[in-house]
């Protein structure tokens, strides 16, 4: 029995969900490109869910129940309050209000289909809830409630500031939150896989998966980026500040993928919109910085820039809080977890892997006196 370093290689399970082959990432067969050149966050919520794309009627219902679920129980928000704010980060704040979920819900423990197909529809509402208002309670505002004529990614924006976004605003955050919705069996994703797999609840498995992204070599790592860029300041300081790093063998977030070897079909994407959101705010250098860091990183190490690197640039763009960049993760990548959740549930085994031990050998027990 010999052992595979972060299972890498490894086929775990079979799924129908999305798959990256020979570096083309793809939904339910839709490649990517197609589906955030074209496809709202809802269409693809329900394509992930559903395994086919809604038809007009199927849409309409879809946001109608997201926007029907995205009120949070009052006692959440006030416990927001009870934070100690300067200390907490919202990912941490966003697992444990997540976690309450299920406290104010009474068919939490319901395993039927259709209760948990309704613990989806909530899970991906209320999550946005959560995150903008945690936001807002902590620089002492209130919470602003969702516009029920308003998509998803509109949605978002406007509960943030409490101002209706633009177009392009609204446009740039759709894309991202379709190419963030789902990446195979990543690191969230196969956790919550596996703490659904001995059939805990849904709230349960989306907690864990949380607790996973929110590592920098995950979810955290546009967070990063952003504060790379920050220190970096202007065009003429990134040459040394990257060769800096590179001599010292340094890891440059948001450079590289394990799945892919020419690069990450979603960059390109986040990379067009951040060249226009930040022209738009007047803070081209950051895009340009960005470009400057990816033609260095790339020219050197042969590592092409993955979904997080220009994604930091465009939610910076958004005026949205750089340590808000992993929430906002979780609040697209939710649909993705509850799909493989689902999908765990319909054909269920318990995900129990062996391990290579490389311990001492067998050993006898020294009395305590003797030791």
């Amino acid at each position: 029995m010999t052992s595979t370093r972060g299972l890498e290689g490894i086929v775990a399970t079979q799924s129908s969900i999305s798959s990256i082959i020979d570096d083309t990432l793809t939904y339910v067969g839709y490649d990517i490109d197609d589906l955030t050149n074209n496809a709202s966050f809802e269409e693809v919520v329900y394509l992930l869910w559903h395994k086919r794309l809604p038809n007009a009627s199927e849409l309409a219902e879809l946001k109608q129940q997201l926007a029907d679920n995205m009120a949070v129980p009052q006692e959440v928000l006030n416990h927001f309050k009870t934070y100690p704010i300067d200390k907490v980060h919202p990912m941490s704040a966003l697992r444990t209000a997540v976690s309450m979920l299920a406290l104010y819900d009474d068919a939490a423990e319901d395993m039927s289909e259709e209760a948990n197909y309704l613990k989806a529809i909530q899970l991906q509402a209320k999550m946005s809830t959560l995150v903008t208002a945690f936001s807002r309670v902590r620089k002492g505002l209130e919470p602003v409630a969702p516009k029920t004529d308003l998509g998803y990614a509109a949605n978002f924006l406007y509960m943030l500031s409490g101002e209706m976004p633009e177009e392009i605003e609204v446009e740039a955050f759709n894309k991202a939150l379709v190419l963030h919705a789902d990446h195979e069996l990543n690191a969230s994703t196969f956790t919550a896989r596996v703490c659904v797999a001995t059939l805990s609840d849904i709230y349960s498995g989306v907690v864990s998966a949380i607790g996973a992204l929110k590592g920098p070599l995950h979810g955290g790592a546009n967070e990063q980026v952003m504060k790379m860029l920050t220190e970096i300041d202007t065009l003429d300081n990134v040459d040394s500040y990257i060769q800096d790093k590179l001599d010292n063998k340094v890891k440059i977030m948001g450079f590289g993928h394990r799945v892919y070897r020419k690069g990450d079909p979603r960059a390109k994407h986040l990379r067009e919109m951040s060249q226009k959101l930040t022209t738009l705010r007047g803070e081209s250098k950051l895009y340009d910085m960005s470009v400057r860091i990816e033609e260095i990183v790339t020219g050197q190490k042969n590592l092409p820039p993955n979904v997080d690197f220009y994604s930091a640039s465009v939610y910076h763009s958004l005026n949205i809080d750089h340590d808000l960049f992993t929430p906002i993760f979780a609040v697209s990548r939710v649909s993705g977890w509850v799909a493989h959740i689902l999908e765990q549930y319909s054909d269920n085994r318990l995900i129990r892997p062996r391990a290579e031990y490389v311990g001492p050998g067998m050993q006898k027990y020294i009395p305590i006196e003797e030791r």
